[in-house]
């Protein structure tokens, strides 16, 4: 008899972050919703975090990043992200407009991921204490694939107001 292989599964890393309605509870939505992702168990979920828009608008963002196991790849994941953002009415008439729920992929196991509809590591990640705060708080170790430990990052954001609530 022949054993069926295991899947695959990779260490995920979500931003999660709202900013339109009620931020808390659609940021509490979207973690039960990774939490019943097929194929996915979330396996850490930081604090929640308020922060004032960068390079936007509209109200202070509510945000945290939750650390998943997954079996699907990366373009998999980020539908299913994008299938979550539009369940909360997610739109995009422009560059980093307020939002009810932005879902982003924050690191893939030890990728480096550059295609048209997904980078990995996220591009600006390490410029933001709405990541690297939360990041650290549940991965206090972990390594920026490509780049440097991400505690390097964090006197690069101190200056950028966030509160745990």
């Amino acid at each position: 008899m022949n054993a069926v292989p295991s899947p695959v599964r990779t260490t995920a890393y979500i931003g999660i972050g709202a900013n339109l309605g009620d931020a808390q509870a659609n940021v509490q939505d979207a973690i039960a919703r990774l939490r019943a992702l097929p194929g996915c168990t979330v396996s850490a979920v930081s604090s929640l975090y308020r922060t004032a828009p960068i390079d936007s608008s509209g109200d202070d963002y509510i945000n945290a990043v939750a650390c998943l196991e997954t079996e699907l790849d990366a373009e998999a994941l980020l539908q299913a992200l994008q299938a979550i953002e539009l369940a909360h009415g997610r739109e995009r008439p422009y560059r980093n407009a307020p939002r009810t729920l932005d879902l982003d992929v924050l690191l893939y196991g030890q990728q480096e991921i550059r295609t048209p509809a997904l980078q990995v590591p996220h591009p600006r990640m390490c410029e933001r204490a709405f990541v690297i705060v939360p990041l650290l708080e549940i991965a206090g170790n972990i390594a920026i694939p490509g780049r440097a430990p991400a505690r390097c990052y964090e006197s690069a954001v101190a200056d950028q107001a966030i509160t745990r609530l």
